[in-house]
């Protein structure tokens, strides 16, 4: 049954203010990492696995999210996630070595996967059938946000205060998120409660999804299959979804209920739910690079770029769900969405070395109002039919599918740009001889500027081909960002006919009592 007037209100904020604690702290560590590492005296490769670590841990259990909230019910298992979360995140802001802050990131990370998914599923049904669409708006107010601001408020906290801060601020938000749902959020049937577990679809789902986290985490930074532990990890993950895959279509008491993709509309938006992870949280990583590597932007600066998209997905998200709920259909909206995710990046594609703030507000702007017309609809039509039960369940296997969409889509944009870098810079140096009159030119100006500055012959040819090997490397990898938009936006692009597989309906019509 759904709550009507204040209780409705101050569950949707809960939750949403749960969800958030949750989905800041997935990208707010990202800027921190080199104060971290050097305070804790640790290697670049060592501070990677506080990410990794959490990211890993989070993915694992956000599909076992369902079946734990049926086992200990929804309030119970959301309470102890919101209380864990905020414990842990005392415990890592005070951590002394590289060691206890990884282990407390990866406890941080299975808390942080009850929170998102069972939150969600809480919306639902706080909210009636009808207004799915708004009740959705609402939760996608953090899950788009989040991500994109969390570098924002990180710079922020690291510029002004101590990477420790990164995690104090966690406490009482969550300490107040806590009371709230102790008060106000209902309980749900324990249905799970008394069941056989099944510990062998525990077991396999921590090998398939832990071990595809991992090398999608770790694999270009250790040469993918160079390394035997990628290699091993890689078979594991494949033969550990085909075993954990048999072995749920054929126990009895599943931890993951497969059977809910007999809904076509949620079948399919688990694929748009991963190509909406790969666009949201593959360029929120390549355009932090871009501007740091290139337009040399500190991080504050380019969370600052980040937080007036930010912004306006947060004004439209309200009237996308307001859309919907008039009957305006769902695909409609979501090719909208990808449309403006694709102009986004065909503009950026277009940077040059010249690029500066104003140039990147407006493509920002239009990936802010992208990502609104995308996640509510997109969520929308998955998550439409499902009722009862099958919400946990569906809500962590969608929220998973957009994690890992974003994992593949950062280890995708990542390997080109180490792969096209190359390939440019090659490219450009076909251009450095003698028979070619530009490069003369430039390399005769750059001598007679450093030989003007009382340099000898000598040094000031040295220093003249130092700086064009400067360009040739600044243009190459500037071709090579261009090249990671360009495909982000393909990708987005090409995936407008899946939103077609998904049948038109009425939210209205879809009202049922829980």
């Amino acid at each position: 049954m759904a709550e009507t007037g204040f209780k409705k209100w101050i569950i949707t904020i809960t939750v949403i203010t749960a969800s958030l604690l949750e989905l800041i702290d997935t990208t707010i560590v990202n800027v921190a990492l080199p104060h971290i590492q050097g305070n804790l005296g640790a290697t670049l490769e060592d501070v990677a696995w506080v990410v990794t670590g959490y990211a890993v841990a989070n993915v694992i259990i956000l599909p076992m999210s369902g079946w734990l909230g049926g086992r200990f019910g929804r309030k119970n298992y959301f309470l102890t996630s919101i209380i864990v979360f905020t414990i842990v995140s005392f415990l890592c802001g005070n951590a002394h070595t590289m060691n206890e802050l990884v282990l407390f990131r990866i406890i941080q990370g299975v808390a942080g996967g009850g929170l998102i998914s069972t939150a969600q599923a809480i919306l639902l049904e706080t909210w009636p059938r009808e207004q799915i669409g708004t009740a959705t708006a609402l939760f996608g107010l953090g899950a788009v946000v989040g991500p994109t601001v969390g570098p924002t408020i990180g710079g922020w906290i690291v510029e002004n205060f101590s990477w420790p801060w990164i995690f104090y601020v966690n406490i009482p938000v969550g300490a107040l998120a806590a009371f709230c749902t102790y008060t106000f959020v209902r309980e749900t049937p324990k249905d799970a409660k008394g069941k056989p577990v099944d510990w062998w679809g525990i077991i396999l789902l921590a090998i398939a999804v832990g071990s595809l986290q991992t090398v999608l985490e770790k694999g270009e930074s250790e040469d993918w299959f160079a390394k035997p532990y990628i290699l091993i990890l890689t078979i594991s993950a494949v033969l550990g979804t085909i075993l954990f895959i048999w072995r749920e279509m054929s126990t009895e008491h599943p931890i993951v209920n497969f059977g809910i993709l007999r809904h076509r509309s949620f079948a399919v938006g688990m694929f748009t739910s991963f190509i909406l992870g790969f666009g949201l949280y593959g360029s929120v990583f390549v355009f932090p690079v871009f501007c740091q590597n290139l337009l040399g932007f500190n991080a504050q600066q380019t969370g600052e770029l980040l937080f007036p998209g930010g912004l306006c997905t947060i004004v439209m998200m309200p009237f996308i769900g307001k859309m919907l709920n008039k009957g305006i259909p769902a695909q409609f909206m979501a090719t909208a969405g990808m449309f403006l995710f694709y102009v986004f990046t065909h503009m950026l594609a277009g940077s040059t070395l010249a690029t500066g703030e104003k140039d990147v507000l407006i493509p920002l702007l239009i990936r802010g109002v992208g990502m609104a017309l995308l996640f509510v609809p997109l969520t929308t039509l998955a998550m439409a039919d499902l009722k009862g039960p099958e919400l946990g369940q569906g809500s962590g296997l969608n929220n998973m599918m957009r994690q890992l969409g974003g994992s593949f889509g950062i280890a995708t944009l990542t390997t080109i740009i180490h792969i096209r870098q190359g390939v440019h810079r090659n490219n450009l140096l076909t251009n450095i001889n003698p028979y070619n009159t530009p490069f003369n030119d430039r390399l005769h100006m750059l001598t007679q500027g450093f030989m003007a500055k009382g340099k000898s012959m000598l040094d000031a040819t040295h220093m003249a081909y130092q700086a064009i090997e400067g360009m040739v490397t600044r243009q190459s990898m500037l071709l090579t960002y261009d090249d990671a938009y360009w495909i982000s936006g393909l990708v987005m692009l090409f995936s407008i006919p899946l939103l077609y597989l998904q049948p038109f309906k009425k939210l209205k019509a879809a009202t049922d009592a829980h």
